[in-house]
Order: structure tokens, then sequence, then C-alpha cells
């Protein structure tokens, strides 16, 4: 999956636990959990927007795009 999570390092950025985000938030730390591994099938953006009110950071600190040609198909044209 090209989409990587980077929140460890926003979370050492902001000297804050996923246990305190999570409280934060109202989620469980399982479901923190799940997000930081990558385990996820989605995730709202409303999450996102209210992890990013907590952190008081923007989307693309806590997620990248690692383009990989091979996830491409031939032909595609998006």
């Amino acid at each position: 999956m090209p989409i990587l999570v980077t929140l460890d390092a926003m979370l050492a950025a902001r000297h804050m636990t996923s246990k305190q985000l999570a409280a934060r938030m109202g989620i469980s730390e399982t479901q923190l959990s799940l997000f930081k591994s990558g385990k996820v099938r989605g995730v709202r953006f409303a999450t996102i927007a209210r992890m990013c009110a907590v952190l008081k950071c923007l989307p693309g600190d806590i997620l990248t795009y690692q383009f990989d040609a091979a996830d491409m198909e031939v032909g595609d044209t998006a």
C-alpha cells in the first residue's frame, strides 16, 4: 500500500503517547493502534480531522504517499 502512516513521528514530536491521543480523541487504543499499523481498510475524514486538531498538525504530517510504479496498471490515466 503506497499510503504510509507516520503518526509515531508526530506523537514523538508532540511528546504524546498513543494512549493520550486516543483518550483526547475519544477512540479506543485498539482503534488507534490499527490505524497506526496501517491495518484499517478505511478511515473517516472526521477521524483524521479530530486527530489533526488534537495534534495541531496537517493530514500530510501523519500520512504520506510513496509512489510505486508497480502499483499503476497499464493504461491507467488516474
